[in-house]
């Protein structure tokens, strides 16, 4: 595995913690139990787990000035085993999601300000294949907290959003400078996104985005961890009972305005050389990287076509039995950042990224989801997504893949494709 960077543990030291799982009644809306300026979720097709608390927190990086060396996911993964095999769990219901787990959001780019985290909450509510459960988790020695209560939903809301620090004329510029890139030999393809901010109500309840979300887009990833919330499509590694799974998303069009138009934008799509291009460098990406950590890793010959409510991706299944000893954060910390939010050769692209955008992506692109203590779990790309901070300020990404034909004003529409779902959640 990657050399990890030095993890920093908050809020446990070396105490012990006591996890307990128990069924409960069948809950209707988990988000009624999520905190409303705070929530962490993770739900798709009605089902998933929210958090609520902080038992503990691992933080690696946010050191821009002085980026650490080495894997922030792999010092994570390091740190996760020792608080998972000191930790005494019982478990009634051992479903995915059961027993000790962590939410997780980490940066970009290593060298980003924004650290990357794993928070363990104090509660976890859960459903899964007609199911529900609450987990508690504490310190050994320590009262067992009393369940929260579901929480009342604040009133309706609307965020302002508006052109960040590169503007519609400033990505087109930019979509230029990497096409000179791929022009020079640095890469051939790299990924380039572009920004916008804006700000929210004072004491704005975060869930109605997080349902909105949900709600908008069942069939993808809807998740709320440490100040990041979005729906992404894309996801990185699920790691279940030794299997794992993988979907690679790259090349990207719009939905048509009617049946025909639909299928005539899906059929473009499959025919296009430029998507193709793209979408074979992402799914290579992942295989070479996958390799060495599994057995019988297996994908999809050709890439299908895969139906948002927005736009249509070209996607590949990926499939394998992970190697002994590998965990869903060991192989987030192999795989990220990937030829679908990066480029290729990463390591340049990530250079050519850093001279081109004006500002540091955070947690946009980064992976983020759930790791259990057995080392399970689920992660995705954080996409169509906005990061909130202090204040009431966010800030929001879409990006496109720019390989040789790329056209700077195709690649500017298809950002605002992407923009759809968060900005339209947001209003």
């Amino acid at each position: 595995m990657t050399e990890s960077a030095p993890a920093r543990v908050l809020r446990l030291t070396a105490a012990t913690l006591d996890v307990t799982t128990r069924e409960l009644d069948p809950i209707e809306d988990l988000l009624a139990y999520a905190d409303p300026a705070h929530p962490l979720a993770w739900l798709r097709r009605g089902d998933g787990m929210v958090g609520f608390g902080s038992a503990a927190m691992i933080e690696v990086g946010g050191h821009r000035a002085n980026p650490p060396e080495g894997s922030q996911a792999a010092a994570l993964a390091e740190t996760w085993r020792a608080v998972a095999a000191a930790a005494s769990v019982t478990d009634e219901v051992g479903l995915p999601g059961t027993g000790l787990i962590a939410f997780g959001a980490l940066s970009f780019d290593p060298a980003s300000a924004m650290a990357s985290t794993l928070v363990v909450p104090q509660f976890v509510f859960g459903r899964r294949a007609g199911r529900s459960w609450v987990t508690t988790i504490h310190r050994a020695g320590a009262e067992a907290p009393i369940n929260p209560s579901v929480r009342d939903w604040g009133p309706a809301w609307s965020a302002t959003v508006g052109p960040g620090e590169l503007d519609a004329p400033g990505y087109q510029a930019a979509v230029r400078a990497g096409l000179e890139a791929i022009a020079a030999g640095e890469v051939s393809k790299v990924v380039l996104a572009r920004d916008l901010t804006g700000s929210v109500p004072a004491g704005a309840d975060l869930r109605r985005l997080v349902r909105a979300l949900a709600t908008g887009y069942p069939d993808v990833w809807t998740y709320a961890v440490d100040g990041i919330i979005g729906a992404s499509p894309e996801t990185l590694v699920t790691v279940s009972g030794g299997t794992i799974t993988a979907r690679v998303l790259a090349g990207t069009a719009p939905r048509g305005a009617d049946a025909d138009g639909d299928t005539e934008a899906s059929v473009a799509l499959a025919a296009s050389g430029k998507d193709q291009d793209e979408h074979r460098f992402a799914v290579e990406s992942v295989l070479r990287t996958l390799r060495p950590h599994t057995s019988a890793l297996t994908a999809s010959e050709q890439p299908f076509a895969l139906k948002l409510p927005n736009v249509w991706h070209l996607a590949t299944d990926v499939e394998g039995i992970v190697a002994p000893g590998v965990s869903a954060l060991d192989l987030v910390g192999v795989l990220h950042p990937t030829a679908a939010v990066a480029g290729t050769p990463t390591a340049a692209a990530l250079k050519v990224i850093r001279r081109i955008e004006p500002f540091d992506r955070g947690r946009y692109a980064g992976p983020v989801g759930w790791i259990d203590a057995s080392g399970d779990g689920e992660w995705a790309i954080a996409l169509r997504s906005a990061q909130f901070g202090d204040g009431g300020h966010i800030s929001a990404h879409a990006g496109a893949g720019i390989v040789l034909g790329s056209d700077p004003e195709a690649e500017l529409l298809e950002t605002r494709m992407k923009f759809r779902p968060i900005v339209d959640a947001l209003a």
